[in-house]
């Protein structure tokens, strides 16, 4: 595999190529539901995994499915991956997954691509679009399973409808595809969840932060992190002051 040399084309085109091969394990068929999650973070994982080590070998690396030895903490530039977001719908045979591949520059997420294999599209840093008109009435993507208490108050505030959908990555590409406005998440997240996502929708113009409007900062040691805002830049002030009060 002959691997691009520019960071955003590698994150695109890795990200790519995990999903592809994500949907090939699905369909293989041999996988009961709860083992095919197992084998397709594995099988992304370890692609990922090398393929960045060969690419970027002097970069740090910080994967959800590989144990941190810390030594990426003492770097600048740190690759952050999620090799499946959205495992269980990715186990269910749903659209709603994700691949995450993002750099963090100095803490912060800088350069990334999130594939979204089941809707053939990957969106990217380096090709940003403009955005689709803000919806009417406003929507905003919750959790599927358990939507944060903070998301529905907002969204009851903003006359808003709740718009039910899997991983993070699919909730804040939502909004860069039209079909949210949107993202407020208070549930518990690690830096893989939202480092790819936060680079790729801040490319697009998005608004991004922690709910109580402070920056997002990756590459911590504490890998925790438990809340985050994503969206359209004319509701953003709209829904941290709703969050304040």
């Amino acid at each position: 595999m002959t691997l691009p040399m520019n960071d955003a084309e590698l994150a695109a085109h890795l990200a790519d190529y995990a999903g592809r091969l994500l949907l090939e394990v699905r369909a293989s068929g041999v996988f009961t539901e709860k083992a095919l999650g197992k084998a397709g973070d594995s099988t992304a994982n370890q692609f990922l995994v090398h393929a960045l080590r060969e690419a970027r070998p002097e970069d740090g690396l910080l994967s959800e499915e590989m144990k941190c030895d810390g030594t990426r903490l003492g770097q600048k530039r740190v690759w952050i991956v999620g090799p499946v977001d959205g495992t269980r719908e990715y186990g269910e045979g749903r659209t709603d997954w994700a691949v995450h591949v993002g750099l963090a520059i100095d803490g912060v997420a800088t350069i990334g691509a999130v594939a979204l294999p089941g809707a053939g599209v990957v969106l990217r840093t380096d090709q940003p679009s403009a955005l689709p008109e803000a919806g009417r009435p406003l929507r905003m993507v919750v959790s599927r399973t358990r939507p944060a208490k903070e998301a529905v108050e907002v969204a009851e505030r903003l006359g808003a409808e709740l718009v039910p959908m899997g991983s993070s990555g699919a909730k804040a590409m939502a909004i860069i595809r039209g079909e949210a406005d949107i993202y407020l998440h208070s549930g518990g997240q690690y830096e893989w969840d939202s480092a790819a996502p936060v680079a790729v929708a801040r490319a697009h113009g998005l608004h991004c932060s922690r709910i109580d409007g402070s920056p997002l900062v990756y590459n911590m040691e504490d890998v925790y992190l438990p809340d985050l805002l994503i969206a359209r830049p004319e509701h953003a002030q709209q829904v941290l002051a709703l969050l304040a009060a």
